[in-house]
């Protein structure tokens, strides 16, 4: 599902945007994220890591806000109409269900969330779960940004150390 989806987006953009505006937006779509974007930049795209890097990060970073402080009034507000309050119990049940690592451990269980490259782990399923669970801003926030980082550092291993040299499409 998650190659049908890069495929996808490269296709729609490769005609009408250059490769780093494609890195960019395929940072900020939730399941590919920094993770499926540093995968496309380097052994697909063959963009350069020093314009991937900044890009990727760039990208993951900016929802993590508005998913922070306008998830929960846009959910409650959902909830209260009769056709998407059974998605929101979906999304809400499901990003639950993966919290008690955030929960027990709070601001480190956060980071270690976003951090490490797992199906189901990154930025917006985090910055999902810390909303939820109504940890602050100014706590949740700095946590994601160094779950990033690090999978940033994780991810430009794989990317560009471990299949730099292989030409994926």
């Amino acid at each position: 599902m998650t190659e049908t989806l890069v495929q996808s987006v490269i296709d729609a953009l490769s005609g009408s945007m250059g490769k780093e505006a494609i890195v960019f937006i395929i940072s900020m779509i939730p399941i590919l994220e920094l993770r499926g974007a540093l995968l496309v930049a380097g052994p697909i795209l063959g963009v350069p890591v020093s314009t991937a890097i900044p890009l990727c990060i760039i990208g993951n970073i900016l929802p993590v806000p508005f998913i922070l402080l306008l998830i929960t009034p846009i959910f409650n507000w959902m909830k209260g109409t009769r056709k998407l309050k059974p998605l929101v119990d979906k999304l809400e049940a499901r990003a639950m269900s993966k919290s008690d690592k955030i929960e027990k451990y709070e601001f480190w269980g956060l980071v270690l969330f976003v951090g490490i490259p797992l199906p189901g782990t990154g930025a917006w399923t985090g910055s999902l779960i810390a909303a939820l669970l109504g940890v602050r801003f100014r706590k949740a926030f700095p946590a994601v940004v160094l779950g990033i980082l690090i999978a940033t550092v994780i991810m430009w291993f794989v990317s560009y150390v471990l299949l730099g040299g292989i030409r994926l499409a």
